[in-house]
């Protein structure tokens, strides 16, 4: 087993890791009982810290997955302890997705854990290390969007609701982003294994900027309707409506005049 030549200690959970895990749950808790005087700040802790467990989540799936394939490097690097401060890119992992959670509620595909792909023999091995990470993100929405599509809302308050189906949208995003298969995103490291050497050097240089190309791309907005089209059809198959996305996030921006609906609504 590959597991047994890494270190238990590189293996421990982190307690920063604990530490994020435990404000989700107070937040979450106090998105529930209504305990906070402000709903929306409630709901922005909540959304925050479930949303950087989920990249925790993610970079966590890629290790894991690199380590059952033949990456044993992954544990002295830090990466199975879901600890995001050991990551390659903390920048891109953690700081840049959350700050665009809350300028624009779009999930951001996070950074990368380094893998050292010459240790890893079999093209399906490498591209489910790349597949891992926005798989976790589909999980963590099917798992948010439970309530919804197994009809057990009876009870849940609204504003936990709202906060449930924003979370869900920013993993759907997250999910949908990173499988394109641009350079730079999991999606292309999927089909990677399976090109020619000839087309990997060409699209090489272009890794670094396909993400920003991405974005880009979603200013126009033509493509950035049918982008939120496809994730707004997503969430109606799991269950979740335009107006609880809206509500979701328009509690999570607690900043702005709330949206008195929102606020009273179920």
């Amino acid at each position: 087993m590959t597991t047994a030549l890494t270190r238990r200690s590189d293996r421990r959970i982190s307690p920063v890791f604990v530490g994020i895990l435990a404000v989700t749950a107070v937040t979450g808790w106090a998105t529930w009982t209504g305990f906070a005087e402000q709903p929306g700040l409630a709901v922005f802790l909540f959304v925050t810290a479930a949303w950087i467990v989920s990249l925790c989540l993610h970079e966590y799936a890629h290790a894991r997955t690199a380590l059952h394939s033949g990456d044993i490097s992954v544990g002295a690097k830090g990466y199975l302890t879901l600890n995001p401060l050991k990551y390659t890119h903390a920048l891109l992992s953690i700081v840049l997705p959350v700050v665009f959670v809350i300028m624009g509620g779009i999930g951001l595909p996070g950074g990368a854990v380094f893998i050292e792909r010459g240790r890893i023999r079999g093209r399906w091995r490498h591209s489910l290390i790349s597949a891992a990470g926005p798989l976790t993100n589909v999980l963590f929405a099917v798992v948010c969007t439970a309530p919804f599509w197994l009809d057990a809302l009876d009870g849940v308050p609204a504003h936990f609701r709202f906060a449930l189906a924003f979370l869900a949208l920013l993993q759907v995003t997250a999910a949908i982003l990173n499988f394109l298969p641009v350079p730079g995103l999991d999606g292309y490291g999927v089909i990677e294994p399976w090109l020619s050497q000839s087309i990997k050097r060409q699209v090489e240089p272009f890794a670094p900027f396909g993400l920003l190309f991405v974005f880009a791309l979603l200013w126009v907005p033509s493509i950035n309707g049918a982008f939120f089209d496809m994730v707004d059809a997503a969430l109606r198959g799991l269950g979740i409506s335009d107006l609880e996305t809206y509500c979701g996030y328009d509690l999570f921006r607690f900043w702005r005049d709330t949206n008195e609906f929102c606020t009273v609504g179920s």
